[in-house]
């Protein structure tokens, strides 16, 4: 998806739940939300993905930050010529039938999006900059990398990694400075559950796990295709 312009006209036929570029789970009952560039679908066992709502727009990043309750950012519905090109933040009450927008409507495109300890944290792929708001109203603009991924530590506000195409980024002070993490592969999503081992996957779909907080990384499965987005949820269930 390019980041500077949504398509110009739209798709004859939506092509259904393809680019996709975010999950997770809503608590209210426990469904998986895929996040992907032509809507927001659910996904359950017995019957085939359904689109949530009626838009058809982008959702470049989305987190849910509890039940019924979800952060998203991207592009518009390329048939609502209303919208700027970058929405913002934007959030929905009622489990994305329906959005508005938060702040920064048509300034930032959060690729990255994470809402942990009262805390948004986003990568906003028109500035470079790792963003953090405590009200999702106004924000403080921290370090500027060229980040794919973002996870925040659950026992540490200030504690994220982040992935780039050069390697694997640590900040231990709310994302104002970043480090490499010496020796970690070149991960290119993560995901840092409530409990248990932190996740990761490379480009070629290899997926990795860390037992102390990303210090080290051990191999695991390696899939047979190449990853888009990555879930590790807090009851031990992995979502590729």
């Amino acid at each position: 998806c390019s980041s500077n312009a949504p398509d110009s006209a739209p798709p004859a036929i939506v092509p259904g739940m393809v680019h996709i570029h975010g999950l997770g789970i809503n608590p209210s009952n426990e469904t998986l939300y895929v996040a992907t560039h032509y809507g927001l679908y659910t996904v359950e066992s017995d019957q085939a993905p359904q689109r949530v709502g009626g838009l058809v727009q982008d959702f470049m990043g989305f987190t849910v930050t509890g039940p019924d309750e979800f952060l998203a950012s991207g592009h518009p519905d390329p048939a609502d010529r209303q919208q700027p090109p970058h929405l913002g933040l934007i959030n929905s009450s009622d489990a994305g039938q329906s959005w508005e927008s938060r702040s920064l409507h048509g300034s930032a495109d959060f690729h990255a999006l994470e809402y942990r300890h009262g805390r948004v944290y986003g990568h906003d792929s028109q500035s470079g900059a790792v963003m953090v708001s405590l009200d999702e109203q106004s924000w403080q603009r921290r370090a500027e990398i060229p980040a794919s991924d973002l996870a925040v530590s659950p026992a540490d506000a200030d504690e994220i990694l982040a992935t780039t195409r050069q390697g694997l980024l640590r900040s231990t002070d709310g994302a104002i400075t970043f480090d490499p993490v010496s020796g970690a592969p070149t991960l290119a999503l993560v995901s840092w559950p409530d409990r248990g081992p932190l996740l990761g996957a490379d480009l070629g779909g290899t997926l990795y796990t860390s037992t102390d907080n990303g210090q080290t990384w051990q191999p695991r499965h390696t899939l047979s295709a190449k990853p888009q987005a990555l879930l590790a949820a807090s009851d031990g269930q992995v979502y590729i």
